[in-house]
């Protein structure tokens, strides 16, 4: 299902259902639409089961169960340059199982635009990669060059993310741009376990502020303290 330049959604109870291996088939996209509720669904299939394009504001999910899929996406943004703006997004008692990706933010290299104002709250984990996952280098091929701009992502919260992670990758990944900072990243309560063998305690950051608000398993020591010095530069985003 599609919705673009849309206001008003609401989606209850909604069941989609295709193969795992499924390329290319997301559940749900949304983009340049406002005022959306996505509640008590099931969405399993081959790509995200919700996916959130440039231009969406004010997206409430609660009491959705995601998978086997790649998880709910804000992005990929800001592709061949372009300006993105997404801000408000809320998604919370959840279930995101036997997944690529669980949270993920993605954008391209050269993009413009922000992210900002993101809330993750009790979402439950089964067999998850990448469990919380913000990627500012989503490239399809091997040949992206480095960009100096970049869509801005600012105030993620993740709150109350409990469940078990897939070993293969770490559950936690922060890969923002060299240029422009993530910043007012939060965690609380997040407790991330491995499905089976050893736990993989190496979370990755890269330019990335923010704060633990309390003890996370595993332990994400790699989040920047404070501000960076040139977030006056860059928050005027045009958004």
């Amino acid at each position: 299902m599609k919705f673009d330049g849309c206001e008003g959604v609401l989606i209850k109870k909604l069941s989609i259902s295709s193969p795992k291996l499924s390329p290319n088939t997301d559940g749900i996209h949304i983009e340049n639409t406002r005022d959306v509720g996505i509640y008590d669904s099931l969405i399993s299939n081959g790509d995200d089961c919700i996916s959130i394009g440039t231009g969406c504001s004010d997206v409430d999910i609660d009491g959705l169960t995601c998978g086997p899929s790649h998880g709910i996406s804000i992005g990929s943004l800001g592709v061949h340059n372009s300006q993105a703006c997404v801000r408000n997004i809320t998604v919370r008692n959840t279930l995101i199982k036997e997944s690529d990706d669980g949270l993920r933010i993605k954008t391209w290299q050269g993009g413009t635009g922000s992210v900002s104002d993101i809330n993750f709250e009790n979402i439950q984990m089964e067999n998850v990669r990448n469990c919380i996952i913000i990627d500012q280098y989503y490239c399809l091929s091997k040949a992206c060059q480095n960009e100096t701009s970049a869509v801005y992502v600012t105030g993620v919260t993740y709150r109350n993310i409990k469940g078990t992670y897939d070993v293969r990758t770490p559950p936690i990944h922060f890969a923002c741009s060299d240029t422009v900072a993530c910043t007012d990243i939060l965690l609380s309560d997040v407790e991330l376990l491995p499905e089976e063998g050893e736990l993989v305690d190496d979370p990755f950051c890269w330019n990335a502020y923010g704060t633990e608000e309390t003890v996370t398993i595993p332990p994400v020591n790699c989040l920047r303290e404070g501000e960076p010095e040139s977030v006056g530069e860059i928050s005027s985003t045009g958004c």
